[in-house]
């Protein structure tokens, strides 16, 4: 990567010392801490209303509605990053945080899923119109070179706020029927700090201050069609990416199966939640480890070696989580388990953290090269698709989710099988995608 913008960043200080920097890193932590946090104990929720009701899981369809957004608006929302400043759509988004937050606390006190899941879907809007900007913002603010280690920085920063709304949702869910004023006063809290981080961004231009909008943009523009069809590498890159996310999507629900109804089964409910909540925790706390240290590890270039190393890791410690679940809780016969609960339990968050750690290597080489390689004025739209085709993913992981839970259940396998199978979906990608750097084409 060229440091072709070297006038513009004429005078900044360093990545360490940039406060417009950090501020932009904090207003995305608190957002995804927020975001998590609400999402995990709707999650949790999910699992007591399907166990009341005789069902097996109601987490798919929580899932779907968060995702949905993110591919109804994530074309157009990439449209407004690169039309106006992007700062200002992160500031708009703070605002528009607090009041959905107070919206999901009356929800969350109703006692029904319906408006919980209606207020699941509202963050999820504010997010797909959160994402091309902070996302699209990094390459305005921060040196090409420095992009690696901010990216590392960001992502990493990102995690530990899923991580700590995640593991802090099983105690908060406590509260929702106890005492709601806790929930609120949480959650508006995180928006309010949010809001306040996100003044300290200082002012970037607009990318195309004229750009006219077409039919196109709602879903992905025809420049930015045009583009990925040229660039063969980048449009891979942008597939592959995806599956990150994809399973994500698949394995956050599968360590809460896994938790609730076959690890911590014979516990108190707010025991289990907690212990579950923690379990998750472990898996997003190797991501953000990842992260950090692919970032570190590249330095100034994409280190596309990783990705290769990061999908094997991946693929290996979801077989193995799979693997302890049967070997220490349900084999689908009478005999006693090979393993104890507790081993079972701290090897799976062992296991969780290594997978974690691959994934955060797997992905970030994939960011920066998705940020790095389109044109200035393409950034946005080009985030905006890249969040369109994540989502996608993620609202296909529910389906797929729940055809894995149906299969575990009619071959009598524990829940701890859905990470086999979704390391046999994973296998391709690791045995046959190889990245490499090329020539950026002339778009």
């Amino acid at each position: 990567m060229s440091d072709s913008s070297s006038d513009r960043f004429a005078g900044q200080p360093g990545l360490a010392r940039d406060v417009s920097f950090w501020g932009m890193t904090a207003t995305q932590f608190l957002g995804a801490f927020n975001d998590n946090l609400f999402k995990q104990v709707v999650l949790l929720l999910c699992i007591d209303f399907a166990q009341r009701e005789g069902a097996r899981d109601y987490q798919p369809y929580a899932q779907e509605l968060f995702a949905l957004p993110f591919v109804l608006f994530s074309g157009f929302a990439g449209y407004l990053s690169d039309r106006f400043s992007k700062r200002r759509i992160v500031v708009t988004c703070k605002v528009a945080e607090i009041g959905i937050v107070l919206l999901g606390t009356w929800a969350l006190s109703s006692g029904s899923l319906t408006p919980i899941f209606l207020v699941l879907f509202l963050l999820g809007t504010h997010s797909a119109f959160f994402g091309p900007s902070k996302f699209g913002i990094l390459p305005e603010l921060v040196r090409d070179r420095d992009l690696p280690a901010a990216n590392g920085i960001f992502l990493m920063t990102t995690f530990v706020g899923i991580i700590a709304g995640t593991a802090i949702a099983g105690t908060l869910k406590g509260f929702v029927h106890g005492n709601i004023v806790v929930v609120a006063v949480a959650y508006v809290a995180v928006a309010a700090t949010g809001l306040t981080t996100s003044m300290l961004i200082r002012k970037t231009p607009v990318a195309r201050p004229g750009l006219t909008f077409a039919w196109s943009d709602l879903v992905v523009s025809g420049d930015t069609l045009r583009m990925f069809w040229r660039d063969r590498p980048l449009l891979v890159a942008l597939s592959m990416y995806s599956i990150f996310w994809l399973i994500g999507g698949l394995t956050l629900p599968a360590v809460n199966a896994f938790g609730k109804l076959q690890l911590f089964h014979d516990l108190p409910l707010k025991d289990a939640d907690e212990k579950t909540s923690l379990m998750a925790g472990f898996l997003v706390i190797g991501i953000a480890t990842g992260c950090a240290a692919a970032g570190w590890l590249s330095g100034s270039k994409i280190n596309f070696r990783f990705v290769p190393w990061g999908c094997w890791g991946m693929v290996i410690g979801l077989a193995l989580v799979s693997l302890l679940g049967w070997l220490g809780t349900g084999r689908g016969d009478a005999r006693p388990p090979m393993l104890s609960s507790g081993m079972v339990e701290w090897g799976s968050k062992l296991l969780l953290a290594f997978m974690g750690i691959a994934a955060g290597v797997f992905t970030v080489p994939l960011q920066v090269f998705l940020q790095s390689r389109p044109p200035s004025d393409q950034k946005g739209r080009v985030i905006g698709a890249m969040n369109l085709v994540n989502w996608i993913g993620i609202l296909f992981s529910a389906e797929i989710y729940s055809a894995f839970d149906r299969i575990c259940a009619l071959v009598g396998a524990p829940h701890s099988g859905i990470f086999g199978a979704t390391a046999l979906l994973l296998l391709p990608v690791a045995l046959f995608y190889r990245p490499r750097e090329t020539p950026r084409p002339v778009y």
